[in-house]
């Protein structure tokens, strides 16, 4: 049989065990129950799912993640177990499919099939934990059946043409390594204020002033990026959550200077090294919102764009609604 056939049933059931194991070792062998396919004699060893005992423990476990991966935040612990055990079924899916190989070969191959399904399995768990930053039901519920709809339209694709179903593979696999570094920045940023608010104080315990100095890394960055030398006025940690030459999820500090009430600057990391964004607060719209991981601080043009907009963990509520004011410009609060 020609290796590419061969390499798009191993290296696609792979790809699709990252995003449900269960669901794909059942729909995969109630096909071979049910003659729904007809398997090649190179692939006698993946026969065994078609066994009535497999396919109802996997069905029995997809019931129960069917259920799991609807809820904010349970389908987080979900995923952060099936971690380790997606990549190694998927492995064992990639060996089955490949028939008979030299011992060198197959461990080759379980290594690519468990990176793969690692790097789909990153992807959907990443994607869900930025959505349980709103954690209302609905986009969860949606990105759970757009997930099982995904896997079952990929088993379909390399049932008609596996040829083709490893080019999807191919391309998908090299899109999500492309923004791998952006959603792993909104991961880390998320699990940060996850934990801030876990341990954040009682309220009535909360700053309410601003800080007026800056840690002495980006003091420095303030000083070599800009020509003026006006003290700190105030200064407050948070991450930006995206806009105009602003990367989100880049930690560092909102800051005003003395003298420049028109100005606002944001120093962030970025690599090993920090970067400095002069934002014109003059005459700008400033919001507070209050969410479930974090305030939100959003700074609108006067002219209406650009918008900038900053995250601020749980234990600094009072400072971020005290912004607004602070920036000198036509405060208004919110709260979604």
């Amino acid at each position: 049989m020609d290796i590419l056939q061969m390499l798009g049933v191993a290296l696609g059931l792979a790809s699709l065990a990252g995003i449900n194991l269960y669901l794909t070792v059942f729909v995969t062998g109630l096909a071979i129950r049910m003659g729904w396919v007809a398997l090649h004699p190179s692939y006698e060893q993946i026969a065994v799912l078609g066994d009535p005992i497999i396919i109802g423990v996997a069905g029995f476990l997809f019931l129960i993640e069917f259920f799991a991966d609807k809820i904010p935040w349970v389908d987080t612990a979900w995923d952060s177990v099936h971690t380790f055990i997606r990549p190694v079924g998927a492995a064992a899916l990639a060996v089955a499919a490949l028939g008979d190989l030299h011992p060198v070969y197959e461990v080759v191959a379980a290594l690519l099939a468990g990176g793969l399904a690692l790097t789909t399995h990153v992807a959907k768990s990443g994607t869900r934990l930025v959505a349980n930053g709103s954690p209302e039901p609905v986009t969860n519920v949606g990105l759970s059946l757009a997930e099982d709809g995904l896997v079952l339209g990929g088993l379909g694709l390399i049932a008609w043409n596996p040829v083709v179903a490893l080019g999807v593979v191919l391309i998908v696999t090299t899109a999500i390594l492309f923004f791998l570094p952006r959603l792993l920045a909104g991961i880390r940023s998320k699990l940060w204020l996850a934990w801030r608010k876990l341990n954040a104080p009682p309220e009535d315990a909360l700053p309410v002033e601003l800080a007026p100095h800056l840690p002495g890394a980006f003091e420095s960055t303030l000083r070599q990026s800009h020509a003026g030398q006006a003290p700190v006025s105030w200064a407050v940690p948070c991450l930006s959550g995206g806009g105009s030459r602003l990367p989100a999820n880049r930690a560092g500090w909102l800051v005003g200077l003395e003298g420049e009430s028109g100005k606002a600057f944001f120093i962030g990391r970025k690599g090993f090294g920090r970067f400095l964004l002069a934002i014109d607060v003059q005459g700008a719209n400033v919001e507070h919102h209050t969410g479930f991981l974090a305030d939100r601080v959003v700074i609108t043009h006067r002219d209406g764009a650009p918008t900038h907009t900053f995250l601020f963990e749980r234990g600094l509520t009072r400072v971020a609604a005290r912004l607004p004011s602070t920036l000198q410009t036509k405060p208004m609060l919110a709260t979604t």
